[in-house]
């Protein structure tokens, strides 16, 4: 079964934070594809440094070993959970495994607000053209269905980490 993360980082080294939350998850499950990276603004924060954001495939049939895995990758980079949305040195989030469905406040699956994350679906559709989100539908009619993207490809490509 797949599992889908997304990554994300705007504190000091974003790219190195981002490569090296690839490195943890793929030592806690295997990491089958990486997604170009992308640039956005942050959102609710408007002097907060913009996001380098990106979407990981992995193998994975257990939310809860996901969760944990995600969140080793977070601590790896020294996470620290301070305030809501707000700025990071890396943001791993489940958005979904399968299409197993949750309501657990402490994982809820498929993420609650995916489908109105571009910088979560636009990479994720890179890895995936039919990508599908359980209980909202296709992630291109989602995407479709946003007024702003704003979205842009950043310069770097992230690479499988090997």
């Amino acid at each position: 079964m797949t599992a889908v993360l997304s990554l994300g980082s705007n504190l000091g080294d974003r790219i190195g934070h981002l490569r090296r939350g690839l490195e943890v998850l793929d030592q806690h499950a295997f990491v089958r594809a990486v997604s170009p990276v992308y640039e956005t603004a942050s959102v609710g924060f408007g002097d907060a440094p913009p996001y380098l954001n990106l979407v990981a495939l992995i193998d994975s049939d257990d939310p809860e070993r996901t969760l944990v895995a995600a969140h080793a990758a977070e601590q790896s980079q020294g996470r620290l959970r301070s305030r809501r949305w707000g700025p990071r040195t890396l943001d791993v989030d489940v958005i979904s495994v399968g299409s197993t469905t949750s309501t657990d406040p402490r994982l809820t699956l498929p993420h609650p607000r995916a489908h109105q994350r571009a910088f979560v679906l636009i990479p994720w559709l890179d890895l995936d053209p039919d990508a599908w989100l359980p209980g909202r539908g296709a992630a291109r009619d989602l995407l479709g269905s946003l007024p702003d993207q704003g979205v842009v490809r950043a310069a770097e490509s992230m690479s499988l980490p090997r």
